[in-house]
C-alpha cells in the first residue's frame, strides 16, 4: 500500500468517519495547488499498515497523520501544521504556530478530537472518493 505512494507524494491518514475530518480532506484537495497530497482513511489498508509500521497506539491518536517516504510520520497538530505549510497564503502563514510547544498545542488538537464527533457529527461508513478525486486516495 505506502509502497505505492509517489517519492514526492506525502499521506494524509485521517478518520474516514468524522464529518470534520472528511472537511478537512476536501478543504485540502481544494487548496492543494501543487497537488503535494494523497490521502486515506485510517481505517484502510494503508492506514493499518502505517500504525503497525510506526506501531501507533490509535487510543492516543486517531485522527490526523502525515506520512512521507523521506520525512516519516508527524501526528495531530505537528500533521495539521506541516499540511497547512504548503497549502499556499493565507493558510501557510498558521506555520507561525510551531513557536508554541508541542505538548500545548498538542492539548487543544486532542481537546478538539475529543469533541468532533459530538460537535460536527460522525459517518456510518468512510468517505467514498467521487470518481474525480479517486486517484488522490490510496486503498
Amino acid at each position: 500500500m505506502i509502497d505505492h505512494l509517489p517519492k514526492h507524494k506525502q499521506l494524509i491518514l485521517f478518520d474516514g468517519v468524522c464529518n470534520l475530518c472528511n472537511s478537512s480532506v476536501l478543504y485540502v484537495i481544494k487548496h492543494d495547488q501543487d497537488e503535494r497530497f494523497m490521502f486515506a482513511p485510517l481505517q484502510s489498508a494503508a492506514g493499518k499498515q502505517i500504525i503497525e509500521k510506526f506501531n501507533i497506539d490509535t487510543s492516543k491518536t486517531d485522527s490526523i497523520l502525515l506520512y512521507s517516504s523521506e520525512k516519516g510520520l508527524s501526528i495531530k497538530s505537528s500533521a495539521a501544521l506541516h499540511i497547512a505549510k504548503h497549502l499556499g497564503f493565507p493558510r501557510n502563514l498558521m506555520t507561525v504556530f510551531f513557536i508554541i510547544p508541542t505538548f500545548i498545542r498538542n492539548w487543544v488538537y486532542d481537546f478538539v478530537a475529543r469533541n468532533r464527533y459530538k460537535w460536527y457529527g460522525k459517518k456510518d461508513a468512510c468517505m467514498i472518493p467521487t470518481p474525480e478525486l479517486t486517484s488522490k486516495f490510496l486503498k
